[in-house]
């Protein structure tokens, strides 16, 4: 769906200019890079493990332990989780002082960055293979579930700390909200939430995706005719070559993608679409998308609704249950964005009540939902105020811990 529009403006593009043959952008090296290489190829420190969840899933864990000048430790420990159709390569994905992990690496954490199930680096399980429908059968209930648990504890493991930073952006928020309030004893490993563009309704959302949830209504099986029962917008050769060499130029292609995953071009580094598109969409299962489009139909945080049957096996009841946010107690810092067209203000002012442990708010009036990640201007914004929060907070801990200070 996404792709056809994205083909119609290219064709209108070609046809209204010299796009194509004029393409104004020069190719940057981590367009051809993976996580590890791109971490690297700045100068930094770069580590990569397999995680193995509790239901076979091989998760890739990425880790920056630490800046270009100042190793040691330990180190306070921070955990990125990147949101739907993403992977861990956004975090690191603009220059070195403009991406939050190398900042965060650089002020002196050991960063540790996360991939979910069935995205481009994750697509991997002791028994089932991708080509096979079972793999596929997961939403954002396993990556809450099964993801999260198996790298934090991982994490702990390895680095011998008992808490972590947990940096979420909307679909690493909706997954965190979901595990640190049914599971108390993870949620003790965080020291501090940072929720940027919050999803746990999407009540409100402006995208496209909110009239194709309303489209098919209480069924979903054309849905599945579709697009079938495995992989959704996966990473394709012919997507990076749309979105990187024609949407750059194309009017009608920014205004499409800004619609559908909350673009705001006026704030991207132009010179890096590229390495974006080399890296984004990273796909997902087509049951998460619907799990998606189920939660813009009921208006709630649920478990995904797989029907009567379905339910009455997995959950012991003829519907799916809520997820009740409430229930969390982790310290949590929000960032929202004042024209977000996917973590929509209406339903975020809806979140903020039931986060009873809320420390933090900012509205970002003129941000979209990729702001957070490739703004322009994140650095001075955003990730500065982060950083200076985990300061503060690790302030406060070293006191808790010698009184006489």
């Amino acid at each position: 769906m996404w792709l056809a529009l994205a083909l119609t403006s290219v064709v209108h593009g070609m046809v209204s200019g010299r796009c194509l043959f004029n393409f104004p952008y020069s190719k940057n090296p981590e367009a051809r890079m993976n996580i590890s290489e791109m971490v690297s190829f700045w100068g930094y420190p770069s580590e990569e493990y397999d995680v193995l969840t509790e239901d076979g899933y091989i998760l890739q864990l990425n880790r920056i332990p630490y800046g270009r000048k100042n190793a040691g430790s330990p180190r306070p420990v921070t955990f990125l989780q990147h949101g739907l159709f993403g992977e861990g390569s956004i975090w690191v994905t603009n220059l070195a002082n403009n991406s939050l992990g190398f900042i965060l690496a650089d002020a002196g954490y050991d960063v540790w960055i996360g991939n979910s199930r069935g995205n481009t680096w994750s697509k991997r399980h002791l028994v089932l293979s991708p080509k096979w429908e079972e793999f596929w059968a997961f939403s954002f209930d396993e990556m809450a579930k099964y993801d999260l648990p198996a790298t934090i504890n991982f994490i702990e493991q390895k680095t011998g700390q008992k808490q972590l930073y947990y940096i979420g952006h909307s679909q690493g928020t909706t997954i965190a909200f979901i595990a640190f309030s049914t599971m108390p004893q993870l949620a003790q490993k965080i020291k501090m939430y940072f929720a940027l563009a919050p999803v746990a309704t999407v009540i409100f959302v402006q995208s496209p995706f909110k009239k194709l949830s309303l489209y098919f209504m209480n069924t979903f099986v054309i849905l599945q005719e579709m697009f079938g029962t495995k992989e959704f917008l996966p990473h394709t050769a012919l997507g990076e070559l749309v979105l990187s060499k024609f949407c750059a130029c194309s009017k009608t292609c920014k205004s499409v993608l800004s619609m559908l995953f909350g673009f705001n071009w006026s704030n991207v580094n132009m010179s890096r679409v590229d390495v974006y598109a080399a890296h984004s969409p990273a796909g997902t299962s087509v049951q998460n998308v619907i799990h998606w489009l189920q939660g813009v139909q009921s208006g709630a945080l649920r478990a995904y609704d797989g029907g009567s049957m379905y339910n009455s096996l997995r959950y012991r009841q003829v519907g799916p249950p809520r997820y009740d946010v409430k229930n969390m107690k982790v310290p949590t810092a929000i960032w929202s964005g004042g024209v977000d067209c996917l973590a929509d203000p209406r339903d975020v002012a809806l979140l903020l009540p039931l986060v009873k442990n809320l420390v933090h708010h900012k509205v970002i009036p003129q941000w979209n939902h990729l702001d957070f990640l490739l703004g322009l201007d994140a650095t001075e914004v955003l990730y500065q105020e982060i950083v200076d929060i985990m300061k503060s907070q690790e302030g406060r801990i070293e006191k808790e811990r010698n009184p006489e200070m």
